[in-house]
């Protein structure tokens, strides 16, 4: 947070002329023409930053930008990453780039654009960066946004295409570059950056957010990597709750969900950019709630905890992870008996994710599993052909879902939710292909005031969630690593709750 001392609400420094205008809000001191001199002298270089970027994403990045060429050959192009969003008066939301824009370029720096100018049936890329203030500008110490005393050192423009492999100008090269292009049409990313938005009129999306989303669709080697590293750092975090839950089971002073909400943000931070949603830690009868985001209660004994939680690396490619855990060690036969019928069904979906089948398969299997738990248990009238029937109109069709409420799966990839503006026939009515990543997460939810619900199960919810890429053979499940099994999973716990952080 800055202190009293601090200069600059923008990204300019302080005129004499603006601060007699500013806001009495403002804690900004004018900058002496004494203090503006002492700034120009006497500093060595900044040290340098290297581009967080690695060094193998190029290849791919430039295969990325070739497939959408190809798909607008005579338009240009333009991706922006997105500005900083304003949380309150002069503090921001942290950023985050456009998934698009890093699919593209690797980069995830605010305020870029990459841009793709046609060139006899092909595009020429370049990559616009914000170039900082270096040390003996005023800027390097007025501006809050892009000097460096204020916000650390920054790739240099050069150092950034070096990594990248791309052509970088400095974005203040963006707005006369455009400008023979205002009165073309032109395909852009809208809605992203209005500054953009405001250079090139004749812009609209033009089918390109579609597009890239269908593009995104089959992930290459380098993003199931990337896949593989969430999962494998949010196995760790699953590891590092299960550690600190004996501490917080039957605290009624503490708001145990969101000790193990932070406790797995904190393993997010150490091993990656964020977690790449909002986690979902629910106890009791919270887990019934299908996103129960507050995290604020008390975790109770021989209650289930329900944890839906996912590292985001620093690619930005996010894991997509839910187990469901006794909170005592041990389960309580109406808990085993719901926990087993939900792992049936998550294998029986795990089982259709396979090149060749369709999207919808690992759901239609995973809910004829669970409709049919549901009709033996007495909580499903009709039987669960009939429930599960495709046809809407078909009298009992989908009661089921009043315990089940959500479908069973999802891409996933650089987005929680990936793809969600590729057309039906090429993901929610398509055919999965070598390539494709996506969630199977069946859930059973027994609202604790359902009366059509046997008193004993009222109240529990589970969901198991894995994250499965599909092969031309058998489906490979990126996050195996953490147990479902109800035997292994308490033996996991204990293993867990033994060790030593970190």
């Amino acid at each position: 947070m800055a202190d009293a001392t601090s200069v600059d609400a923008t990204d300019h420094e302080l005129t004499p002329e603006a601060a007699g205008e500013r806001s009495t809000a403002s804690h900004d001191q004018r900058v002496s023409e004494s203090l503006r001199e002492a700034l120009g002298v006497d500093w060595d270089p900044a040290p340098p930053m290297p581009h967080p970027a690695r060094a193998d994403l190029a290849p791919y990045t430039a295969r990325r930008r070739r497939r959408l060429s190809e798909l607008f050959p005579r338009d240009l192009i333009v991706v922006p990453a997105g500005n900083l969003k304003v949380r309150a008066n002069d503090t921001e939301y942290p950023f985050r780039a456009s998934s698009a824009f890093t699919w593209l370029t690797g980069e995830t720096a605010a305020d870029a654009v990459l841009v793709l100018y046609p060139s006899e049936g092909a595009h020429e890329p370049t990559l616009y960066v914000r170039e900082f203030a270096q040390a003996g500008e005023p800027e390097y110490f007025t501006s809050r946004t892009s000097g460096a005393l204020w916000i650390g050192n920054v790739p240099s423009v050069a150092d950034t295409g070096a990594v990248l492999k791309l052509p970088v100008k400095p974005l203040t090269a963006l707005e006369p570059d455009l400008r023979p292009f205002r009165q073309y049409d032109a395909a852009v990313l809208t809605g992203i950056d209005g500054r953009l938005d405001s250079l090139l009129p004749r812009g609209t999306d033009a089918g390109l957010k579609q597009a890239l989303d269908e593009l995104r669709l089959i992930k290459d080697e380098w993003e199931i990597d990337r896949l593989q590293s969430a999962c494998d750092a949010t196995t760790r975090g699953f590891a590092d709750v299960a550690r600190e839950l004996p501490a917080v089971v039957g605290r009624a002073d503490l708001r145990g969900e969101r000790w193990l909400e932070g406790t797995f943000w904190r393993r997010a931070r150490l091993e990656g950019n964020e977690v790449g949603y909002t986690s979902i830690v629910g106890a009791g009868t919270h887990a019934t709630t299908l996103h129960w985001w507050r995290n604020n209660g008390v975790v109770a004994p021989g209650s289930l905890l329900l944890c839906d939680m996912g590292v985001e690396t620093d690619e930005l490619y996010t894991a997509d992870v839910t187990r469901t855990l006794p909170v005592s060690g041990e389960w309580a036969p109406a808990q085993l008996r719901v926990y087993r019928a939900v792992q049936e069904a998550q294998q029986a979906g795990i089982e259709e994710v396979k090149a060749g089948a369709d999207f919808r398969a690992a759901h239609r299997a995973a809910m004829e599993v669970i409709a049919g738990h549901l009709h033996h248990w007495g909580v499903l009238p009709v039987p669960p052909e009939v429930s599960c029937d495709p046809d809407p109109d078909r009298p009992g069709a989908g009661l089921h879902r009043r315990y089940t409420l959500h479908s069973t799966s999802h891409m996933l990839g650089i987005d929680v939710h990936d793809c969600a503006a590729a057309r039906a026939d090429q993901y929610v009515a398509g055919t999965l292909a070598p390539g494709h990543v996506l969630t199977v997460e069946p859930g059973i939810y027994f609202q604790v005031n359902d009366r059509t619900v046997p008193p004993e199960l009222r109240g529990i919810g589970v969901r198991i969630e894995d994250d499965v890429v599909v092969t031309d053979g058998a489906p490979r499940v990126l996050s195996a690593a953490l147990p479902r099994d109800p035997d292994e999973l308490l033996e996991w716990m204990r293993e867990a709750q033994a060790s030593k952080p970190l």
